[in-house]
C-alpha cells in the first residue's frame, strides 16, 4: 500500500519510530495530488516546496508531537501566514494574512506539515466552488468543507481541517465516505477562522477513521483524553445507543433509511451494545427554523464589510442569503436564541438512559450536479445544540456513492462520543 493511504495513527507511529520519513510520506501525497487534482479539484493552493522543506527539517530534528510529519490540508476559510487565504471569494484573491489561525499554529507546533489550502464554498456558505466528489466527479462533494473532505477521501492527505456552522463537516464527510468530528462548541479554538456565525461556528477534523480524527483534534485542543480507547475500558458495560430518526426523518431518502435499518440490525446482534429508539422533545421540531434564523442573522453581521462594500462581487446566491439575514428582525433573532437555549436545557432528558444517539447525517448520498452542495437539514439541530458529532460511513447507495450516519453525544462528552463512534464504525464496516 502506498504511504499516502496509511492511516494517520499508523503513519504517526512509523514516523515517531523513524521507520517512515516525513518527506517520503509527503512525496507520496504530492504524487497523489498531481495525479488526481485535475479531476477532483480539492485544492486552492498547494505549497509543495515549503512542505518538502518542512518535512526534511522534521526528519532531521527531534520528534515534535502528536502530528509529527503528518501532511494536512487546511480549509481556505482558515488563516495561514505563509500562503493565500481567500475564503472562497474573488474579493480576497491573493489575500495573505499576517498570522496563522490558532488551529494552524497548534498543528505546526505538534509537527504537522501543511500541504496547502483546500477549497471552501464562498465564505463557507452555499455557493459551490470547483471541487468534485472523488467517488464520482459528476456529483457534489458537499460543503462547505468541500476540498478538505474530497482530499482526505481521495488519499491526497490523511487529515484536514474544516468548519461547521450548519452541516459543513458532517455533510461532505457523509457524501465523500469519510469521518468528520465536530467537537462540542469551542472545543477547538477558532481564532483566525473567518467568522460566519458567532454562536454556531465550530472547527473540526476530517480523516478516514475515527482514531485519526480524534488524534488530530486531541493535538489541536490539548485534550489527550479525546484519543480513542477500547470501548470496554471506557465504559465497563454495554454501549447504550439511542436511535434518533429526528423530526426530519420524512426527508430521508431510501439509501439513508436502509443504512439506519442495517445499523439497527447489526447493533441488535452485539452483546456489548444495546439500542432503543427514542423521540426528541416536541420543542425540538422548531429547532431547524431557529438555527436558520440565527445563522442568517449572524452571517449578515459577520460579513457586514463584504455585504456593504462589495455586494456586487458576491454570488447571486450569497446576495440572497445576505438579504435574508438582514430581514431577520432582532425580535426573531432573540426568540430563536431563547428557543435554542430552551432545547439545550432538555438535552439531559434526551440522553437519559443512553450514551450516544445515532442519527442520519444527510437526506441521502451526494446529489448529482455541482450547482449546489446538498441539504444540511439533518445537521442543523446538533450544531445549534453545541453537541459533539461524528459522521461515520454507513454503506452505499445503489449508485455506489457513500452514505453516512452521525453519532451524537452530550455536550462536553467528546471522548465518549469518539470512542462510541469508533466502535460503531467498526461494526458497520463488518457488513
Amino acid at each position: 500500500m502506498s504511504a499516502h493511504w496509511l492511516s494517520a495513527c499508523d503513519a504517526a507511529l512509523q514516523l515517531a519510530q523513524r521507520q517512515l520519513r516525513a518527506q517520503d510520506l509527503l512525496r507520496d501525497c504530492l504524487e497523489r495530488i498531481s495525479e488526481r487534482e485535475p479531476q477532483v479539484q480539492a485544492w486552492s493552493h498547494v505549497a509543495s516546496q515549503a512542505a518538502l522543506a518542512r518535512a526534511r527539517a522534521l526528519d532531521q530534528g527531534a520528534h515534535q508531537g502528536l502530528l509529527h510529519g503528518l501532511p494536512i490540508g487546511v480549509k481556505d476559510l482558515i488563516a495561514t501566514a505563509d500562503m493565500p487565504t481567500t475564503y472562497g471569494s474573488p474579493i480576497y484573491a491573493g489575500h495573505q494574512p499576517a498570522h496563522d489561525a490558532s488551529c494552524v499554529a497548534l498543528a505546526r507546533a505538534a509537527g504537522a506539515v501543511i500541504v496547502g489550502k483546500t477549497v471552501t464554498t464562498e465564505f463557507a456558505t452555499f455557493e459551490p466552488n470547483q471541487t468534485r466528489n472523488p467517488h464520482h466527479t459528476a456529483h457534489t462533494p458537499g460543503g462547505s468543507s468541500s476540498g478538505s473532505a474530497a482530499a482526505v477521501a481521495d488519499g491526497m492527505v490523511p487529515l484536514a481541517l474544516g468548519t461547521q456552522t450548519a452541516g459543513s463537516l458532517t455533510r461532505p464527510a457523509a457524501y465523500c465516505g469519510i469521518v468528520a468530528f465536530k467537537p462540542s462548541f469551542g472545543g477547538i479554538n477558532r481564532a483566525g477562522v473567518k467568522p460566519l456565525s458567532d454562536s454556531l461556528d465550530t472547527v473540526g477534523t476530517l480523516a478516514r477513521s475515527v482514531p485519526d480524527a480524534a488524534l488530530f483534534a486531541a493535538a489541536l485542543s490539548g485534550r489527550s483524553h479525546w484519543l480513542v480507547r477500547p470501548l470496554a475500558e471506557v465504559l465497563g458495560r454495554p454501549l447504550r445507543v439511542g436511535l434518533c430518526r429526528a423530526p426530519q426523518w420524512p426527508q430521508a431518502l431510501p439509501e439513508t433509511q436502509a443504512a439506519v435499518e442495517q445499523a439497527v440490525s447489526q447493533i441488535g446482534r452485539r452483546a456489548d451494545m444495546t439500542l432503543r429508539e427514542l423521540s426528541l422533545p416536541a420543542d425540538f421540531e422548531a429547532l431547524v427554523q431557529a438555527q436558520t434564523h440565527i445563522q442568517l442573522a449572524e452571517q449578515a453581521q459577520c460579513l457586514a464589510y463584504e455585504r456593504l462594500q462589495h455586494f456586487e462581487r458576491l454570488s447571486p446566491r450569497l446576495q440572497g442569503i445576505m438579504n435574508a439575514g438582514v430581514a431577520v428582525t432582532l425580535a426573531q433573532y432573540d426568540q430563536a436564541q431563547a428557543w435554542v437555549a430552551r432545547c439545550r436545557a432538555q438535552l439531559a432528558d434526551v440522553f437519559e438512559g443512553v450514551d450516544v444517539l445515532l442519527a442520519p447525517s444527510a437526506p441521502g448520498a451526494a446529489p448529482r450536479g455541482l450547482e449546489n452542495t446538498g441539504d444540511p437539514i439533518f445537521c442543523r439541530i446538533w450544531t445549534a445544540l453545541h453537541t459533539p458529532t461524528v459522521n461515520i460511513p454507513a454503506g452505499h447507495a445503489p449508485n455506489g456513492l457513500p452514505v453516512g450516519l452521525q453519532v451524537v453525544g452530550p455536550v462536553a462528552a467528546d471522548a465518549l462520543t469518539l470512542t462510541a463512534a469508533h466502535a460503531l464504525h467498526q461494526l458497520l464496516a463488518e457488513r
